[in-house]
Parts: structure tokens; C-alpha cells; sequence
């Protein structure tokens, strides 16, 4: 074992005596790897693995102050005054290789300009998938259309294109495959299906920003692409988001419905040739965006290398299984570290138990989403006089009675995520979360009882 490994072990040099220890002395012993395995777990009043926190979000420099500042100073807060919003639009379009790109207030803005700009109504239909954030079905209610659940791929955690066609009927207006946690979503297949039928693509990367799918960014290959740039997001002004599109249609629609109907256009005057709403994003936050991209790549790259090491180190362990990146997808964001947990391989340690030990050596997670279509909003709107005057209650109870996800069902179940603020740290950090891993799988016995 060389230096570095030795090192980076120092603090897991723990005495073996005891009677757990002996149990687990002999061959595992001879490494550091071995000692952290043995040392009593946290949760069971061991020390932990780390008491250090993991990075801290959003990460913010003199560049994004100045920018404020300038702003602030010339008092043009409003994007058709001054040319922040503007000149962000132009480099994230660049940097997406899009040919336009509009800024919203927030990513569900950017879906819901999307489905007003491909006119989708009362009695349309939209593919979704079960496993994503509610703000993806909440802009098909706005809209008084019908969500389609297709279940999901487990292994990647995303919507299982497979399974898209034979859910697609004559009402069906448009898909919103949604590339979860940063991971692309199957979309050759999404896409051939789309070139075949018709049917429209509406892609939700509001988790996605730099992810490719061959090469190109994922936003980019739909008829439109979402994004967010909420506080949480890998590239973040507190609030934000945007739609890019190629189609000079769509962004003419899209750019009047985010501005209460203003033409599209330079020295343009609201003409009211559209309905739409207020979803605009402010001077500020175009200006902080652009100071935010400065350091994008670089932290991308970090997330990339941390997660290469992070995966390797999770191969070894049994009943952990990180999500699977489709061929075609040559860059995952990360926004989300995600993996199956299998209780049976952890001695049927529940994935609850399981996730009270991970925090317990320092190490936080989250177990995901729950089944959207089993909450309580759904109905509630489905249900609500304007849905069944539009469909008739006939048409809804069959909707629920048809709508089942098994797979999903089970993921919701399983799925582990780490957020991508830990894939920021060093690659000792990635060390730490394996290593708090393969201490509670050698426990996992006593964890379960205890």
C-alpha cells in the first residue's frame, strides 16, 4: 500500500481489542480500508468516519459582487432597460449551442412557456415521468391537460423511453422526458419516437446543466429545453431559469407568453398579440448567472472526477448499485449522486436505518422522491370542477385506475442520493462517504438490531 493511501487513512488507526474487533480481525485487518470497516459504527457510539462538513453552497467571489454592484449602480433593474438579461441569453445559448435562448423567472417558468408555446390545452395529453420534481406535472395542470405516467428505468433512475410509444395516443400533445439528477434520459430513443409520431419534445434539464448526451448539451436536442437555476442548482442565481429552443416558432410564442404578450424582437412594444403572464428574469440575476458561468467547467470537472472515484469505490461493495449512464450519454452533471440500496445484501437493514447510519458517521443523503402519483395534489386537481368538466369524471376515474408504475413504485424504495455539493470536495471526501458505507455493510447485523 503506498503513502497516500496510508495517509488518507490516519485517522481510522483504531484499536482492534473488543470483542467486535476480533470477530472482524484476521485478513481484514492487515489494511487501513479493513480498520474502518472494524471500528464500531457511529450509530452505535463509535466514532465517526468524518466530522467535517462537505462543501458549502452557493460558492460566490468578488467577480459576482462587482456585478451586482454594477448593476445596482446604473439602476436599469428591469431587463428591457438594462442589458444583462440579455447578454446572459446570448452566452448560455453559445454555451448550450443552441440557437435561442429566453430567460424565465424560475425552471418552472421555462416549462410552462414551453407547453403555452406549443399550445398544449384542455384535453391534451403529456408524457411524464413518475420520478422527478412535482413542478413537472404541476405545469401540464396548469394547463389543464392530462400528466401520462410512464414508469421508469430503475437502473437509471430515468423515464424508460421503451415504454414511451405504446403510451402515446391522438391526444397526445407533447413528452417531457426530465434528465434527473443530471443524468440524460434515453433520447435517441425519445427522439426517433418523436420523429415518428410527431409528437413534440420538451426537455426538462432543470437538474441537467453541462450534461451531454453524444457530445451535445442536453437541452438542445428538443423542440425545447428547460432549465432552473434555483439555489440549489449546479449553475444558480437564488431563482431563475430558461428555455432554449432552436425553432424561431417557439421562441416567438415562448418570449410573448413570458412578457404579457410584447413581440419578439429588438425596439419590440407590447402589442398584446398573445396571452401570457409576467415570467421574467431580473437584471440581477442575469448579471450573477454570468459570473456563475465563469466557474462552471471547473466544478463540472470536479464532480466528474470526484464521482469516477466515488463509483469505483462503491463497485467493491455489495447491494450498492450507482445509476446507470446510458451509451449515448457522454457527460453526466451530477447534480445529484444517485444508487440503489439493496437491504437484503446489508443483512435486511432497512434503507431508512441504513441512511440514519450514513448520518451518523457524517455523511448526509436523501432517499429520493415519492411516488407523485400516489400524493394528494393529483386528485385534488384531476378531480377539481374545471378537469371534469373537461374530461367528465368517467374519464378520470379510468385515468386512476389505469395508472400504475411498478417499477417506480420499487425505486421509490431503494434510490439513495448524495447532493452535488459533496462532489466538490476532494477525493478523500469521496473516501470517507465508501468508507462510512462499507463500515455499516460490515455492521449491518448489528445496526439492524441495535
Amino acid at each position: 500500500m503506498d503513502g497516500k493511501e496510508m495517509k488518507r487513512r490516519e485517522f481510522l488507526q483504531v484499536s482492534m481489542g473488543g470483542a467486535a474487533a476480533c470477530a472482524l480481525s484476521g485478513a481484514l485487518s492487515a489494511t487501513p480500508r479493513a480498520a474502518a470497516a472494524a471500528a464500531e459504527p457511529a450509530l452505535l457510539g463509535g466514532d465517526p468516519v468524518r466530522t467535517a462538513s462537505f462543501p458549502s453552497w452557493p460558492v460566490f467571489e468578488g467577480n459576482d459582487e462587482e456585478a451586482w454592484r454594477r448593476v445596482l449602480d446604473a439602476r436599469a433593474w428591469f431587463r428591457f432597460n438594462g442589458g444583462a438579461v440579455s447578454a446572459f441569453e446570448e452566452k448560455y445559448a453559445e454555451l448550450t449551442g443552441a440557437r435561442h435562448c429566453l430567460a424565465t423567472a424560475n425552471g418552472t417558468s421555462a416549462l410552462y412557456t414551453s407547453l403555452n408555446a406549443l399550445d398544449v390545452g384542455p384535453g391534451d395529453e403529456v408524457i411524464v415521468p413518475p420520478y422527478t420534481f412535482v413542478a413537472t406535472i404541476n405545469v401540464v395542470l396548469l394547463q389543464h391537460a392530462l400528466p401520462v405516467f410512464v414508469d421508469t428505468d430503475r437502473a437509471s433512475m430515468q423515464i424508460d423511453a421503451q415504454k414511451i410509444r405504446d403510451a402515446i395516443t391522438g391526444d397526445t400533445r407533447c413528452m417531457i422526458p426530465v434528465h434527473l439528477g443530471g443524468l440524460p434520459a434515453d433520447m435517441d430513443t425519445i427522439l426517433e419516437i418523436s420523429e415518428e409520431t410527431g409528437v413534440p419534445v420538451v426537455e426538462d434539464a432543470c437538474q441537467a446543466h453541462m450534461a451531454e448526451w453524444r457530445g451535445r448539451k442536453v437541452g438542445s436536442l428538443g423542440d425545447t429545453g428547460c432549465f432552473s437555476f434555483q439555489v440549489s442548482k449546479n449553475l444558480c442565481s437564488g431563482e431563475g431559469g430558461a428555455v432554449l429552443t432552436d425553432r424561431d416558432d417557439i421562441m416567438e410564442r415562448a418570449f410573448a407568453f413570458h412578457t404579457n404578450g410584447r413581440a419578439w424582437g429588438p425596439g419590440s412594444a407590447p402589442t398584446n398579440s398573445y396571452n401570457g403572464a409576467n415570467l421574467r428574469m431580473t437584471e440581477f440575476q442575469g448579471a450573477l448567472l454570468q459570473e456563475q458561468m465563469t466557474r462552471l467547467e471547473e466544478q463540472c470537472q470536479t464532480r466528474d472526477r470526484n464521482a469516477a472515484h466515488l463509483t469505483e469505490r462503491l463497485d467493491d461493495i455489495p447491494g450498492v448499485t450507482p445509476a446507470r449512464m446510458y451509451e449515448g450519454a457522454t457527460r453526466n452533471a451530477y447534480h445529484l449522486y444517485m444508487f440503489r440500496y439493496d437491504p437484503e445484501a446489508f443483512q435486511g437493514l432497512p434503507r431508512n436505518r441504513f441512511m440514519q447510519a450514513l448520518r451518523a458517521e457524517g455523511v448526509p443523503s436523501s432517499s429520493g422522491y415519492s411516488p407523485l402519483y400516489d400524493q394528494p395534489f393529483l386528485r385534488e386537481a384531476l378531480y377539481s370542477r374545471g378537469y371534469l368538466n373537461v374530461y367528465g369524471r368517467e374519464r378520470i376515474d379510468r385515468y386512476f385506475d389505469e395508472l400504475h408504475c411498478p417499477e417506480n413504485d420499487q425505486l421509490c424504495t431503494e434510490a439513495v442520493w448524495f447532493p452535488q455539493t459533496m462532489l466538490l470536495g476532494s477525493e478523500s471526501d469521496m473516501d470517507d462517504i465508501a468508507d462510512a458505507i462499507e463500515k455499516i455493510h460490515a455492521h449491518a447485523e448489528a445496526l439492524k438490531e441495535g
